[in-house]
């Protein structure tokens, strides 16, 4: 959420800049700025009612210790006048505060300056591109067919089981699915991130507090008869840690690392690009989280994504790395570098992660402050990352490393899996 102070003191940069996420804020901006004066009118109001009324008070028990019965009785009713009024503009004092927060809560995060202006995916920037895409033996196959071929993952199970979107990953398939999280896990961990386990259901509270919720219900399942819904990502437990905390700024920076299974319902979506592995409703992943001093943050971003990038560089897998245009920034990120590595036998990239820095967007819906040099509280900066997620790392690794004896393990894995080759 969007500092109200700030709003008033940019609004023509927030209108501006929110015009690269394709949204003219021109009216919602006005109209905080508007509910923000009646706020202020009606608390100013209040506070000289409350005041009028504990003068009375005042008086009314002077002139009862001095004799002055009957005056004071005729004060009474003033006080009981002022009472009502009193309560009245604290009920309307408490709607318009309510429906300021709702305004503010429907403004989405004002992206950074070098976030280019674009409509679609076709409008970001390639910054990065590394690794040679690898020549495939005649009759190379998608991962989905070297899935059945090798019996390794069955999404028909999955289906019958569950639904569309839930595949069961079997034998050799499980075991490299599970050394992927544990190579990511030990990268991360290395790298100074401490590992967490987190919940995987989540309320209310932490959806609003990391920006999935009042934006993106219909792409959470939701448990209804308590009121809680499936993580689409452990960056909202993760984050949610430091919700509702005060930070001594010795603390910063602060990095935790956490693999969970993720749920989204992915609502609408169909197509050849949907098939196999390529977008699921279950799915695993590790994620990286950092709070941080804002001085400090961007420094941060660049660290995350050259973290990523060594990953990537073991795993051998030809990527690059996209900047985000304003339509295709999330609705809470400033900014976010995405990267895609390429998938030999389909002939496209696939999103593998996706790093962004928040500034103090979600700082301000967790009231996640730091207390500073000079004592004073004040909003950190949140970040998060894909370290990275398992389901197009594990398509890229099954259609880059395939040959015709079978799919080739990546060196670096082999100590995780156990094995060389899956044939």
């Amino acid at each position: 959420m969007l500092q109200l102070p700030f709003i008033k003191e940019n609004k023509d940069l927030v209108i501006a800049r929110l015009a690269k996420k394709n949204i003219d804020a021109t009216a919602m901006i006005n109209d905080v700025i508007s509910f923000d004066e009646d706020r202020k009118r009606i608390q100013t109001n209040l506070d000289n009612t409350l005041a009028e009324s504990n003068a009375l008070s005042k008086e009314i028990g002077n002139l009862y210790k001095s004799g002055e019965a009957q005056k004071a009785n005729l004060l009474k009713e003033k006080t009981s006048q002022l009472k009502e009024l009193s309560k009245e503009l604290s009920e309307t004092l408490t709607a318009k505060v309510e429906a300021l927060k709702e305004l503010l809560f429907k403004i989405p995060n004002v992206p950074h300056e070098i976030v280019p202006a674009g409509t679609t995916e076709a409008d970001n920037e390639e910054t990065f591109r590394e690794g040679d895409i690898p020549k495939l033996y005649d009759g190379a196959l998608p991962h989905w067919e070297l899935a059945k071929k090798y019996d390794i993952i069955d999404f028909e199970l999955g289906n019958k089981i569950t639904g569309a979107g839930f595949p069961v990953y079997k034998g050799k398939g499980a075991r490299l699915q599970r050394a992927l999280i544990a190579y990511f896990l030990d990268k991360n961990i290395d790298t100074g991130y401490t590992e967490y386990q987190l919940p995987h259901l989540i309320n209310e509270a932490s959806g609003i507090g990391t920006g999935q919720l009042p934006d993106k219900e219909g792409q959470m399942y939701h448990v209804g008869e308590d009121n809680l819904y499936l993580i689409p990502t452990a960056e909202v437990p993760g984050t949610n840690i430091f919700r509702d905390v005060v930070l001594s700024e010795s603390e910063l920076p602060i990095a935790i690392t956490g693999y969970t299974p993720c749920f989204r319902r992915e609502a609408g979506s169909y197509g050849a690009h949907v098939r196999g592995l390529n977008r699921l409703h279950q799915f695993d992943k590790v994620e990286i989280i950092r709070v941080e001093h804002p001085r400090k943050s961007y420094d941060a971003l660049v660290g995350m994504v050259d973290h990523v990038k060594g990953i990537l560089q073991e795993l051998k897998l030809p990527y690059k790395i996209l900047r985000l245009c304003g339509g295709d920034t999330s609705f809470a990120a400033a900014i976010t570098y995405d990267f895609e590595v390429f998938s030999t036998a389909q002939d496209r990239w696939l999103e593998v992660s996706s790093i962004s820095n928040f500034e103090t967007f979600q700082a301000n819906r967790l009231k996640l402050r730091f207390k500073n040099a000079k004592g004073k509280n004040e909003l950190a900066h949140t970040l998060n990352g894909s370290s990275l997620a398992l389901p197009r790392v594990l398509a890229g690794i099954l259609e880059n490393y395939q040959t015709e004896e079978g799919i080739v393990i990546p060196e670096v894995l082999q100590p995780y899996t156990g094995f060389k080759i899956i044939n």
